[in-house]
């Protein structure tokens, strides 16, 4: 059941920064401030005449001015070492708070259907999309939660979820920050058995709760706050598309659950040093690479459990 939490939000606003920015550095800014701030980011599509403005929706609610200040000064000064980086003009920065109700609503404008990978289509609700042939589709409103599926560390996720899973369907999966149930859900459409999508976060479990439901997928996904160590029960596939630090602090966890001969799925690592520090973590667990896939500067990696 989906807890109502309408009435425990009201009032809240929320940091939305704005960046305006040349189109080469859209990329990194949007990487930046979901891996430094966890922030939700949108960008339109690189086609648009607008693209070069970045809106980005940091997590946490009323925030106090002194907060807001630091977040501030550290994207500024970030802007300045990028632009100096690529020789182009500082980018502008610019910020406002929200009400609650103005930042589920700032979602529609940029949220439009799009191939995550091919043949797998993420659509809002608010907007008809006629899948082609052979084509799947994912309705999703992602609510309070952030993942829409445009960042590159789920498109990776995904592309190794349905690579796993070609080689054998009806798996049992555990998707670990679960967000949206994005990664849970297309392991279904690629052949998963079932799926237990976990998350810390009450607002990401309500928006994946719906999600699932909204797809028809509710008999063959469970989502739970249920944590990590909680759990007893092994999994054939174990995907976690978090950051660095905390898959690491995750890893007697995520090794525990993989299964033997099972597949363990890690993203949301920047390729260099983090690559090379993941894979020294788990391969002294026992997991053997098995494979590394990159896009722009973010890597996942796959795991064989022996």
């Amino acid at each position: 059941m989906i807890k109502d939490t309408s009435g425990q939000k009201a009032g809240k606003k929320w940091l939305k920064i704005t960046i305006k920015a040349e189109p080469q550095l859209v990329e990194s800014i949007s990487d930046y401030l979901v891996g430094v701030f966890d922030a939700g980011v949108e960008t339109g599509a690189r086609d648009e005449l607008l693209y070069g403005t970045v809106n980005g929706y940091i997590q946490k609610a009323d925030l106090l001015p002194h907060e807001v200040d630091g977040i501030l000064g550290q994207v500024s000064a970030y802007l300045s070492e990028l632009a100096e980086i690529f020789s182009v003009q500082t980018p502008i920065l610019s910020s406002t708070m929200i009400e609650e109700e103005d930042w589920g609503k700032s979602w529609k404008q940029h949220f439009k259907p799009f191939a995550i990978v091919p043949g797998l289509v993420i659509a809002p609700t608010w907007e008809e999309y006629r899948p082609a042939a052979g084509e799947a589709v994912l309705v999703m409103d992602p609510g309070m939660a952030f993942g829409t599926g445009h960042h590159a560390t789920t498109s990776l996720s995904v592309d190794f979820i349905r690579q796993t899973l070609a080689q054998g369907g009806g798996q049992r999966l555990l998707d670990v920050g679960t967000g949206t149930g994005i990664l849970g859900m297309a392991a279904l459409l690629f052949g998963a058995g079932d799926v237990l999508g976990i998350d810390n976060d009450p607002e990401a479990v309500s928006a994946a709760e719906q999600n699932v439901q909204l797809n028809s997928l509710q008999e063959h996904m469970q989502v739970s706050l249920a944590p990590l160590s909680a759990l007893q029960e092994s999994f054939a596939i174990v995907v976690a598309n978090i950051v660095h630090d905390v898959l690491v602090r995750m890893a007697d966890d995520l090794t525990r659950l993989t299964a033997d001969g099972g597949t363990l799925i890690l993203s949301g690592i920047l390729a260099g040093d983090q690559v090379a520090s993941i894979t020294d973590v788990f391969t002294a667990r026992g997991m053997r690479l098995s494979g590394r896939q990159s896009c722009q500067e973010w890597a996942a990696l796959c795991f064989k459990k022996e």
